[in-house]
């Protein structure tokens, strides 16, 4: 899969002066074990795709622990290899502020020193962070994973170098603003989520510059676009602007998880937002701990069913 990775690849190491665990601080981006723009070898090393504004690119990431830190060594490919490459440290969180932060829960505290390889980083790339969180509204992830890797492999185009097999790049907005209706019908993306993926691709311009805004302008920026709420923003700021505080309010899974590992209790988004309110700046790194290594009630019912609109 990864024979002659070297070849005619651009290249930057990066010493991050901090613990770093480069799966997990990634895998925030992937979207289920078989993206078409993500993927983990066996040592560890991560592919991703990305068109970066000067054209498609591919970026393989490995690391290995040395005395001083964590030694990152970053490969790409295409295009926009030069691009993605100067943006290692900021996917990997080097510009993650992580002061103020302080565990206020045993639990927090565990998860912390469990996972402190962990940083919270960013891609600058709006609208590949918009397209799957619109994708993933209001349906369970197996649904939202199928349609993302259905629309990748019908409209992006192949991943440059020798990236793993079917891997593919994100279409720039214009494509998306295209897609014939069938196509969506086929990837079963109803009418409702197809709207918003078109308007915001109509809009892709302006809402790049979320990545740069602060946490309120970025956030009403990103809802200024009919069909995007709290939670959507906060999807993609997490992802695309590295936002520590963005909390995805209105989340199926994340109130029962946050009030059962924080307070042994099942809550909403009130109580979750309560739970929540002594880690005001640092509320998604929280969340993000917790999905890592959190705990949940016991299911009791069942659950919900993987919708197929390609058969209405």
């Amino acid at each position: 899969m990864t024979a002659g990775v070297t070849a005619t690849a651009a290249a930057r190491d990066w010493l991050a002066p901090f613990p770093l665990d480069v799966a997990r601080t990634l895998s925030v981006h992937r979207r289920g074990g078989r993206d078409p723009a993500y993927a983990v070898e066996a040592p560890g090393a991560v592919w991703r795709t990305c068109l970066t504004p000067e054209g498609p690119g591919t970026v393989r990431i490995g690391s290995r622990r040395v005395p001083a830190g964590t030694l990152v060594t970053g490969q790409a490919w295409g295009p926009g290899a030069g691009w993605l490459l100067d943006r290692v440290p900021d996917q990997l969180g080097f510009n993650d502020d992580m002061s103020g932060f302080a565990a206020y829960h045993s639990r927090v505290a565990d998860l912390a020193l469990r996972y402190e390889g962990m940083r919270v980083g960013r891609t600058w790339r709006v609208f590949e962070a918009l397209v799957p969180a619109v994708l993933e509204q209001k349906v369970v992830g197996a649904e939202a994973r199928r349609a993302w890797r259905f629309l990748l492999q019908a409209h992006g185009e192949p991943a440059p170098g020798p990236a793993p097999e079917a891997m593919r790049v994100c279409p720039p907005p214009r494509v998306w603003a295209r897609i014939p209706s069938w196509d969506w019908h086929r990837a079963g993306v109803e009418g409702a989520r197809a709207r918003t993926i078109i308007a915001a691709a109509e809009a892709a311009g302006r809402l790049e510059q979320v990545a740069g805004a602060g946490p309120a302008e970025a956030d009403r920026r990103l809802r200024s676009v009919p069909g995007i709420g709290p939670w959507t923003s906060a999807e993609i700021r997490q992802r695309a602007a590295g936002d520590p505080d963005a909390v995805s309010v209105g989340d199926y899974h994340l109130p029962r998880a946050v009030g059962w590992t924080l307070a042994g209790r099942v809550t909403d988004d009130a109580g979750m937002l309560d739970l929540l309110a002594p880690y005001a700046g640092h509320r998604y790194r929280v969340t993000r701990l917790i999905e890592l290594g959190g705990s949940g009630p016991p299911r009791r019912g069942p659950r919900l069913p993987v919708r197929d609109y390609r058969a209405f």
